[in-house]
């Protein structure tokens, strides 16, 4: 459950302020000013619903998993539906696009049980192929939504950062919470390949041949700087990035996220 980031004078009493000209009378609290004489008015915190967004990336290394159970797709799919189900139980709308090169799905938002149905109907028949395009999906939902929300992205993010950081820039500018998860594979993040491997690229098709051993502090390097920059990039424009990967069970993982939320809110 949440409360509205501003004060006003609606639902829920908050605490007293001293009065100052130009306040509406009507707010004074008279029982207040008949014990001490001096004038304050009651403030209230308003409880509001917040409109959520699942945005799930279909591109083909969404697929990929070594040796976990779960693939990185699998995982977001598991996250977006408790997400889906915890807003739809405290009644908040939630809708769900998916996209690769450009949109392909959209749920518009609802608050209704049925809801949640419909949400778990589209996630069950979704399937990562093919390329993706995170920065262009980004864009067009931030062409739709008309009112300010909050979007929650599963991603392997695994392209061009600067295009990416671009919309979500565009998302914020706009008055939009946003999550990013940035979801990867146990064997991505820990790299435990031996030997002479050959790694396939799944979205180009190309084929490279390394020494495992050779390869890995460079790779580890790379992955520990990749995912730095993001969660610096995130948190200079004020949004949540929650690096994650598979081997780490999904609940485990999300209700450590959603109890350091609360306690920064």
């Amino acid at each position: 459950m949440h409360a509205s980031p501003f004060q006003g004078f609606s639902v829920e009493f908050s605490e007293h302020r001293k009065y100052t000209p130009g306040d509406d009378l009507k707010d004074l609290d008279w029982s207040v000013y008949a014990k001490t004489d001096k004038y304050y008015l009651k403030k209230y915190q308003a409880e509001t619903n917040v409109t959520g967004y699942l945005a799930m990336d279909l591109s083909a290394s969404m697929g990929y998993t070594y040796r976990q159970q779960l693939s990185k797709f699998d995982y977001g799919i598991c996250l977006a539906a408790a997400l889906g189900y915890m807003m739809i139980h405290q009644q908040d709308p939630v809708g769900l696009i998916a996209f690769d090169t450009q949109i392909r799905s959209a749920l518009p938002p609802r608050s209704k049980r049925t809801q949640l149905a419909t949400i778990l109907a589209l996630l069950a028949n979704l399937k990562p192929a093919g390329k993706t395009d995170v920065a262009h999906g980004l864009s067009q939902l931030a062409a739709m939504i008309r009112s300010k929300s909050l979007v929650m992205l599963f991603s392997d993010l695994l392209a061009d950062p600067e295009p990416i950081m671009q919309s979500l820039h565009q998302l914020r500018h706009r008055g939009h919470d946003i999550i990013v998860f940035h979801i990867l594979d146990e064997a991505e993040v820990h790299f435990p390949f031996e030997g002479l491997v050959e790694f396939k690229d799944v979205e180009e098709s190309q084929r490279m041949t390394l020494d495992a051993a050779g390869m890995k502090p460079d790779y580890l390097d790379a992955v520990n700087e990749f995912r730095a920059k993001y969660k610096e990039e995130c948190a200079k424009a004020g949004i949540d990035f929650v690096a994650m990967d598979t081997s780490i069970g999904f609940d485990k993982a999300l209700m450590e996220y959603l109890l350091q939320r609360r306690r920064r809110f």
